[in-house]
């Protein structure tokens, strides 16, 4: 297995399916200034879809591109965590499946923009100032929704409980994850846990949310 052409894959991936669920809300936001802000995060995605992608086309070194790559694969070679598309049902869970990823992406891409490899790091550089801009507003929107009426918090609550389970695949380590560690490409996904659980246990508290009593699934 070529793993860094795996790794630069599930990163790709990871932009591209959760762009395109949160473009579906383009046209169907439930204010004018938060269908713009879903648009534009999509936009900042898809952007990130195409370094990416970009970058795994050329070590594939099979003649295929960063569009080759995210419409002319067959579903199951895509390698995005599951959290990511799930359906969006509505805008409380849009907004706290965005927090969630994006908790963890800050930090993950502060690691990366330090990367040995010098691609990864550059992508991973540009990427960041989007990511911290996700992080505030989706942070900010918990708290207001969690923190809202009492509809509005049994909306984020049942968001929570939901997406909960599908989070341990974020930190769930493998042989791909720890060749990219081996050779200072990446830190093990599992190494960004404390700084993400610091981001969320922190903003559910000021949200009035309780977090799942589980480790997760």
């Amino acid at each position: 297995m070529n793993h860094l052409l795996e790794f630069l894959l599930r990163q790709g991936d990871n932009a591209l399916v959760l762009g395109h669920r949160v473009s579906e809300w383009c046209g169907h936001g439930p204010a004018l200034e938060e269908d713009i802000a879903l648009a534009n995060t999509a936009l900042d995605l898809i952007g990130q879809t195409q370094l990416w992608l970009g970058y795994a086309a050329e070590v594939e070194g099979e003649g295929r591109d960063a569009n080759a790559l995210a419409f002319l694969r067959d579903a199951y070679d895509f390698r995005n965590l599951l959290m990511l598309e799930v359906p969006n049902e509505d805008f409380g869970r849009t907004l706290m499946r965005q927090f969630l990823f994006d908790a963890f992406q800050v930090p993950w891409l502060q690691a990366l923009s330090n990367s040995s490899d010098s691609r990864v790091a550059e992508i991973a550089a540009k990427s960041l100032k989007e990511a911290l801009y996700h992080l505030d507003r989706s942070t900010d929107m918990v708290i207001a929704l969690g923190d809202g009426t009492d509809d509005s918090n049994a909306r984020m609550q049942a968001a929570l409980v939901y997406l909960w389970p599908y989070a341990a695949e974020v930190f769930a380590d493998d042989e791909t994850d720890a060749a990219m560690a081996e050779t200072g490409v990446a830190p093990l996904p599992s190494s960004i846990r404390p700084d993400w659980q610091q981001t969320v246990s922190s903003t559910l508290t000021e949200a009035n949310l309780i977090q799942p009593d589980s480790d997760f699934a």
